[in-house]
């Protein structure tokens, strides 16, 4: 080895250089050698001749490239872009990030894991007999699956899923439920539906012929109510479920009440008819009284009603609007099509509707001479619906659950069900399963239900337009969709919207009540503040796609004739809760379908926040997606800059924070602790009359403050009442419902602050002090200042309610100039917050209704724990038929927050409670009282708790803690306030 290669470390150096070389080298001033290619000699030549020389230097194309010199600047490691991707791509070269590094170059596909779908969707019927059935609204029936939580909606959703699709809905080793309509993963941890989700299914009746079936199943908590009234908007009829054993629960009677306020006619489910055979053990004559008690109960609150939303029908079981059923065990029955079981069984020729309508009530069968008659035969006898219904089923049951199996082999033999052998070495439930579904077959009972009781999309289409469409009913327009016309104008009714897999946008849900719905179709989305004479809430869009939703699949479609349910793609734009669909061009004014009206309030609100306050874009969109997702939420952003959302309940705003942060924002969410919404009212008639001029000192407006009378602001807000209806027809009513005089009961303006406002404006002025005309001219600035004033009242900015606002005298400049809007709205809001303030004002918080079943042993217990929450016991009593108890009690809704929690500790977890706003009622104390000192960190006495409502929630708004006077009371007023309160020889206000 040569030393002298490398250096005195080992590292190689190589042989020495000529000197001589290198110097001559120097002196060239890096000029190429004589041996250097020619390419390298142009290289460093000058800058005019390089291009030249690049050209006509000559190539020699048998030199090996690979041998020649190339200078660093010119050598070629990549290919260009023109040669990878062809001449006809543009290329550009970026100097400097377009995006931040965070931000992926191509971003991946973004798929949340928050539904569930399924990959075979095989169902018994071909796609284009279900398209077909679309196409005849005569056979289309769309429903409501309603009830209480836990009645089995959504596992009687899945006993219909799995008789028209080849797949089983039950889990024979676990014996669970799929519970196909549960499709977010949180409804499966949760055990409870979050959102209303459709399918349509072909049915076949006793005769079987096939219809279509839209059925919408709903959740039955409380706090999802709003998703009940979306699907019953659609509905043209409402299934009403009820478990056996639990009877009428305080949703099932909601429920009730909200399908008579929308005129569906109702029929019933009695669900988990066999919970009275193995959990309560009932002999079959208690069991019929307990199924009797129920259908009483449910008629009872259909009645009382019906009174006042129109007459629907009662149920009851030989009219065949009853179906008897056991989800679980994949069976249901009505009374006809279980005398048809007995026609097919003994083969003799009767009629079985006769045989139905002596199944039911006091109706006994008399063997020796083979008739039914109402009286009992000589020995005693059991009613018939307990002979010839319950006693069979109970043996089945009996002999399923406790006998060997040839003794169930025999008694299934009667029944004309073989099951192998296999299917005996099956537990229980699946075998109960197994031979009910077989002895009862498929839910044709159910059909013939629907078939009978609910109207088809034909047949119902004129009483529901009638019903929810806002425009006139005369125009040709209307008629089309009364006779559910599909080559009328197109008419549809959005009222869900359902995010994509990505929760980027939303599809709209909605139904087509005339025209056809095509793919393609450029369409107009009106929303819910619409009207011919203010289009601003209108755009265009064109539906990109359509769809039959299916819970866990969709089958897309290219058009969606009347009557029909469609979810469509590439309108969610601009909607936020409802919408209504019309073509671009229409030769009458298009008016909106009614916005939804809830049977509860969004009275529980929380203030959010984002972690890392750089990302309140984010949670910005993503609350605007909430108020998309879920019906009665409502999102707004309070005048301190927080952004509060409105639920109705814990487990409501639950559902939403979680939708927040995982799907719709997805950034980290810091949440306050709940509040609850106040209203602010009055107890007295204000004690002088309050008046205000205008800042021109040109108007001056006179008003008068007063309480409502009882149970008005209720008529007014359910639609009993209406201020659109004519004068004639709103004085009457006012008149003889609520003793107004005729002349006050005809001058009534407005309520407030809107349509269905809980406050009345009206003029109370004399034609002989007042120009009319002049007060008639400012008539809509006074009443926008009226219905501002009534959304945010001056107490704590929160609605005012319950308050008769009366006009009493008006000083009106004659020059239009004078009297304008700018004018006359601030004006009448200050008189109208004045007279208020002079009427001994008062702060009303939300009371929950609370029902609480639970053992006898533990009404102590809740007694107990209701007391320490400013709650009441309005009533205690048994449930008929069950071990179990009622407790009902009003509880405020500030005071509810982990009530049950609370409530499941001091009873063990044998309590379990539903909660739901039903009132207003006022909060002890004086808000106004500065006497009261508030102490942090101490409970305040229950007298000053109006004055402590009323300090937090103004510094929550960031307001100042007491209502400035002076902004409210004009000067003379203040003067006039003053000389009173010197002559009562007590302090007022100031």
């Amino acid at each position: 080895m040569d030393e002298s290669l490398y250096d005195e470390f080992g590292n190689y150096i190589g042989p020495d250089i000529d000197s001589d070389a290198s110097d001559a080298s120097d002196d060239e001033d890096d000029l190429p050698s004589p041996s250097a290619s020619p390419s390298a000699s142009a290289a460093v030549s000058s800058p005019d001749d390089h291009h030249h020389n690049r050209q006509v230097v000559p190539m020699d194309e048998d030199v090996d490239m690979d041998a020649q010199i190339v200078l660093a600047e010119e050598k070629k490691y990549y290919p260009t872009a023109e040669e990878v991707y062809g001449e006809g791509v543009e290329t550009l070269v970026m100097d400097e990030d377009e995006q931040p590094l965070e931000q992926p170059i191509i971003k991946p596909v973004r798929a949340l894991k928050f539904e569930l779908g399924v990959r075979d969707s095989t169902t018994y019927v071909s796609t284009e007999f279900l398209l077909g059935l679309m196409s005849n609204p005569s056979l289309v029936r769309n429903v409501a699956l309603v009830g209480h939580l836990q009645h089995g909606k959504t596992v009687f959703m899945d006993m219909l899923v799995e008789q028209t699709h080849k797949i089983s809905t039950f889990e024979q080793i676990g014996e669970k439920h799929m519970r196909y309509t549960d499709t977010r993963v949180d409804e499966q941890e949760r055990r409870i539906s979050i959102k209303a989700v459709p399918m349509t299914m072909v049915l076949e009746d006793g005769n079987l012929k096939s219809y279509l079936c839209n059925i919408m199943d709903t959740p039955g908590h409380v706090n999802f109510s709003d998703e009940m009234t979306a699907a019953l908007r659609l509905a043209d009829g409402a299934v009403l479920v009820v478990d056996a054993a639990d009877g009428v629960m305080v949703n099932t009677e909601r429920a009730i009440r909200h399908a008579i306020q929308e005129r569906l006619p109702i029929v019933v489910v009695i669900n988990k008819v066999d919970r009275l055979i193995t959990e309560l053990k009932l002999p079959p004559a208690d069991a019929y009284f307990k199924l009797r008690h129920t259908l009483e109960v449910i008629n009872e609150l259909i009645s009382s009603f019906s009174t006042t939303a129109g007459g629907i029908k009662t149920v009851d079981p030989t009219a065949g609007n009853v179906c008897f059923a056991s989800a679980s065990a994949g069976w249901s029955f009505t009374l006809q099509s279980f005398a048809k079981l007995y026609v097919k069984l003994h083969g003799i020729p009767f009629d079985h509707n006769k045989f139905a309508a002596r199944l039911w009530g006091d109706m006994y069968y008399h063997p020796d001479e083979r008739v039914f008659r109402k009286k009992p035969p000589a020995g005693g006898g059991e009613r018939s619906f307990v002979q010839f219904i319950l006693e069979p089923l109970y043996k089945i049951y009996s002999q399923v659950i406790g006998e060997h199996k040839k003794s169930v082999e025999s008694t299934l033999a009667e029944l004309g069900v073989t099951l192998s052998n296999a299917a005996y070495k099956l537990n229980v439930r699946p075998l109960l399963r197994l031979a009910c579904s077989s002895v009862f077959g498929s839910a044709t009972g159910f059909t013939d239900m629907l078939v009978q009781h609910i109207p088809s999309a034909k047949d119902a289409a004129a009483k529901k337009v009638d019903h929810i469409y806002t425009g006139p009913q005369d125009l040709s327009l209307v008629e089309a969709m009364k006779d559910c016309d599909s080559s009328g104008p197109l008419m549809v009714n959005v009222t869900k919207l359902y995010p994509k897999s990505d929760c980027s946008v939303f599809d709209a849900f909605g139904r087509v009540y005339s025209g056809t719905l095509q793919t393609g179709q450029t369409v107009r989305v009106l929303g819910e503040g619409y009207s011919p004479d203010d289009e601003e809430d209108m755009t265009v869009k064109e539906v990109t796609k359509l769809w039959v939703y299916q819970a866990r699949y969709r089958i897309p479609i290219s058009k969606a004739p009347a009557g029909s349910w469609v979810l469509i793609e590439g309108v969610d734009a601009s909607i936020m809760k409802t919408a209504t669909l019309c073509p671009l061009h229409v030769d009458e004014d298009v008016f909106i379908f009614r916005p939804l009206h809830f049977n509860t309030l969004p009275v529980v609100k929380t203030a959010t926040e984002p972690l890392n306050p750089s990302e309140l874009p984010k949670m910005v969109e993503g609350l605007r997606k909430i108020s998309k997702s879920y019906p009665l939420a409502i999102t707004k952003v309070e005048e301190s800059g927080e952004h509060t959302i409105l639920g109705t309940g814990e487990i409501y705003l639950d559902s939403i924070m979680k939708d927040l942060r995982e799907l719709y924002s997805e950034v980290e969410v810091k949440v306050a602790d709940p509040v609850v919404s106040f209203c602010e009212t009055v107890i007295e008639t204000s004690s002088l009359k309050c008046f205000a001029e205008t800042p021109n000192r040109k108007n001056r407006i006179t008003m008068l403050a007063e309480p409502l009378e009882k149970g008005l602001a209720e008529d007014i807000e359910n639609g009993i009442v209406s201020i659109d209806w004519p004068r004639k027809k709103l004085g009457d009513f006012f008149q003889s419902k609520y003793d107004w005089d005729l002349l006050a009961a005809r001058s009534i303006w407005a309520f407030g602050p809107d349509k269905q406002g809980p406050n009345i404006l009206l003029d109370d002025t004399l034609p002989s002090e007042v120009d009319k005309s002049l007060l008639n001219a400012v008539k809509d600035s006074i009443v926008q200042g009226f219905q501002w004033g009534a959304r945010e009242g001056p107490l704590c900015d929160e609605p005012i309610r319950n308050v008769k606002f009366k006009i009493l005298d008006a000083t009106i400049a004659a020059e239009p100039l004078h009297r304008g809007g700018g004018q006359i709205i601030p004006t009448a809001r200050r008189v109208a917050y004045s007279a208020f303030l002079m009427a001994t004002p008062r702060l009303m918080e939300p009371v929950y209704y609370v029902e609480i079943q639970t053992p006898i042993d533990c009404v102590g217990a809740i007694y107990t724990v209701l007391s320490r929450r400013r709650g009441h016991v309005t009533a205690d009593l048994p449930k008929p038929g069950t071990p179990a108890y009622i407790v009902k009690a009003f509880v405020p809704v500030i005071e509810s927050f982990g009530f049950e929690t609370d409530l499941r500790y001091h009873t063990q977890g044998q309590a379990f409670c539903q909660s739901i706003f039903d009132h207003w009622a006022i909060v002890p104390g004086d808000p106004l009282d500065k006497s009261i000192v508030l102490r942090p960190l101490e409970p305040a006495p229950v007298q000053h708790l109006a004055r402590e409502f009323m300090v937090k929630t103004r510094r929550r708004k960031g307001m100042s803690e007491d209502v400035s006077i002076n902004r409210f009371f004009d000067e003379a007023m203040v003067v006039e306030l003053a000389q009173q309160a010197a002559e009562l020889h007590q302090p007022h206000f100031l």
